[in-house]
């Protein structure tokens, strides 16, 4: 069996702990920044409780020209401005995961990864550390998160410098 290496990403972002909880669990916010350079997300729905349910569709621009991913994921743990835990699969338009065949990998693979996301309030200041499971940090998914949280540091300074904070 080979080991993977997770997607880690530690970022410390120059803004109150609210305002980086709230691009997390904010739909508007979350459809903000999420995604690799390029993608929009049509549709956010995030029920952030224990349990509640989260579909994401995003749009991105292919050779073969646009395209459509969705994706659907439970949380697991939610701590108030401190710890997110979901889990995410890919998923067809209704928002059913697909199972490893319909996505061309051996029967029986595992088709749900989860994420971490842990919070420390620095003042006006937040320590942020992601921890993407089940995903290698040199795929295109780990390509994917870092020019993510990259356009979320961005979006974030740009809030803060309108006294927007959440």
């Amino acid at each position: 069996m080979t080991n993977t290496q997770d997607v880690r990403i530690e970022r410390t972002f120059e803004a109150p702990i609210d305002l980086i909880w709230a691009m997390w669990t904010d739909p508007e916010h979350f459809a903000g920044w999420y995604g690799p350079a390029g993608a929009t997300i049509p549709r956010a729905e995030m029920d952030v409780r224990v349990g509640g349910r989260r579909h994401i569709a995003m749009e991105v621009e292919t050779p073969g020209g646009p395209r459509q991913l969705f994706f659907v994921g439970e949380y697991r743990e939610v701590d108030p401005k401190t710890r997110l835990v979901y889990t995410e699969s890919l998923a067809d338009a209704d928002g059913r995961a697909l199972t490893s065949e319909q996505m061309g990998m051996p029967a029986g693979m595992p088709t749900d990864t989860s994420i971490v996301v842990e919070l420390t309030d620095l003042g006006h200041r937040t320590a942020m550390v992601l921890t993407h499971v089940g995903v290698p940090a040199d795929s295109p998914g780990g390509q994917g998160w870092a020019t993510a949280i990259d356009t979320m540091e961005h979006r974030v300074a740009e809030l803060v410098g309108r006294d927007d904070p959440a």
